[in-house]
């Protein structure tokens, strides 16, 4: 008597047909991505700058530092510095812009370079601001928050005029 029994290789043919599907489907996704990856980069050349081209860059940007400086003086700071005791710092700022574009644009925005200001003095303590590296470190701080939201204007320099902590 002979009992019909089922094979087990059907499973195993489905197991090894599922596979090579997968790995199909792994190939064609690779495949489209490298495409992809190829077909974005097609026709981009890189930039090709000569040395002549670079000096006369160089040239034009140093002809528009010569200019005369354009200072603008903003009201006097009177704020509380960070840390105990509170001190208070009085303070002038002068401006250096690089031309009279920026000029304007920093008087435009002269409310919102002030805020920035004083967020600055107001994250400081004494001892931040007593050297003379912190007064250099606090210029510089300025500078550039204060030309990350200046579009045409740049500020070349601070200045101040006017600095006294009580």
């Amino acid at each position: 008597m002979a009992d019909a029994q089922p094979t087990q290789s059907a499973p195993r043919n489905t197991q090894k047909l599922l596979g090579f599907i997968f790995a199909g489907l792994n190939i064609a996704v690779l495949g489209a991505g490298v495409y992809l990856v190829y077909s974005s980069t097609l026709g981009v050349s890189t930039p090709v700058t000569t040395e002549k081209d670079a000096k006369i860059e160089v040239k034009k940007f140093e002809e528009s530092l010569r200019g005369d400086p354009v200072l603008y003086t903003m009201e006097p700071f009177n704020t509380v510095l960070d840390g105990v005791p509170r001190r208070m710092v009085r303070m002038q700022v002068n401006l250096e812009m690089l031309d009279q574009e920026g000029f304007e644009e920093v008087i435009n925005k002269n409310a919102q370079a002030r805020d920035s200001i004083n967020r600055i003095l107001n994250s400081k303590s004494f001892g931040d601001v007593e050297s003379v590296q912190g007064k250099l470190g606090l210029k510089n701080q300025i500078i550039g928050d204060l030309n990350a939201f200046l579009d045409k204007g740049v500020v070349k320099n601070v200045y101040f005029s006017e600095f006294v902590v009580q």
